[in-house]
């Protein structure tokens, strides 16, 4: 069977992105995969296999479970804020209000700006009256002077609490019955610092989220709104068993883009708070970067970079399984 020159060309033309991702994604994956078995913990490369000894060694460490934890919070609420604040701007934008595209542009600007100076400027805003570094000065007492708050009492991106259920609430008791008093752990709970960089976080995609919702509301066919309206149909009802029914496919796809987002969150929090107060905003990513290039423990720093692999694959490929699957049946 001959080939045609057409698809010898395009064959050609595609090797070399082939190549570059064969050898710059998927081989350094294994090649990561393969140093996070081995003893590598100094500068000089050491490839003593020692099996799954590293990945046991940072399970074990208090600070990886705490950004487990700091993960999941995030994760949580970065997703719901960013998917309701996205589907209220969008509805607000599709009843055709004056200077449409004047607010559509503001609420797209934060995706203008990269995630270091979305944290610097928030920084600046949050942090209550230290100077900023650099020839920028910072807001004086930011937030807190802006809304007449006593800097003290409202400590932002300082708060080293965690909100988890105390032991005088009922829950408290029936999970230790049930031999679930883990849960109760201080570790548990939502770090009052994290909120912070949850809140930055929404600012700059919640635009974004906008864009994708609005797309999907203006390819509604208005025959179907109007079809409903004439039977008597509220614009609640028209929405939810109309409108949200057929936004479910943005949905999770604006959830896949924001879940893989927070699972590898790094520069935002570095810009922020770097690991915070008790480790309160600390990510995998940042602890990543730190045990692979600071203390040398690159073994260990490979097992943190698969254990991260894992949680973006989790999310990521049954989303395109599912999508693959509904790309079959249509």
């Amino acid at each position: 069977m001959r080939i045609s020159r057409d698809r010898v060309s395009a064959l050609l033309v595609i090797a070399p992105s082939i190549l570059a991702v064969a050898v710059f994604v998927y081989g350094l994956i294994f090649w990561t995969g393969y140093i996070s078995t081995v003893q590598w913990d100094t500068l000089r490369p050491d490839y003593t296999p020692v099996g799954i000894a590293n990945y046991q060694s940072i399970f074990a460490q208090n600070r990886f479970l705490m950004d487990i934890r700091n993960t999941i919070v995030f994760t949580i609420f970065f997703i719901s804020a960013s998917l309701t604040i996205g589907l209220l701007l969008a509805n607000l934008i599709d009843r055709s209000i004056r200077a449409e595209g004047l607010f559509r542009n503001i609420y797209v600007f934060p995706m203008a700006v990269s995630f270091i100076v979305t944290g610097v400027v928030w920084k600046w805003i949050l942090s209550p009256g230290q100077p900023a570094s650099g020839p920028t000065p910072a807001l004086p007492q930011g937030v807190n002077q802006l809304f007449g708050l006593d800097p003290a009492s409202n400590r932002w991106l300082t708060d080293a609490h965690v909100v988890f259920i105390g032991p005088d609430s009922p829950i408290y008791g029936f999970l230790h019955n049930v031999g679930l008093g883990f849960l109760t752990s201080p570790n548990i709970g939502i770090p009052i610092a994290l909120l912070s960089i949850v809140l930055a976080a929404v600012w700059q995609m919640s635009g974004f989220v906008m864009v994708l919702y609005l797309a999907g509301l203006r390819a509604i066919p208005e025959e179907l709104k109007e079809a409903a309206r004439v039977d008597g149909c509220t614009e609640w009802r028209i929405f939810r068993h109309i409108v949200f029914p057929l936004l479910v496919p943005i949905t999770l796809s604006a959830m896949i883009i924001l879940g893989h987002i927070s699972l590898k969150i790094y520069d935002l929090t570095v810009a922020m708070s770097g690991s915070g107060p008790g480790f309160a905003t600390d990510t995998p990513a940042l602890f990543m970067w730190q045990t692979t290039f600071r203390d040398g423990q690159f073994g260990r720093g490979a097992a943190v970079a698969i254990v991260m692999l894992v949680l973006v694959a989790g999310v990521v490929v049954p989303y395109l399984v599912w999508n693959r699957r509904q790309e079959v049946e249509v």
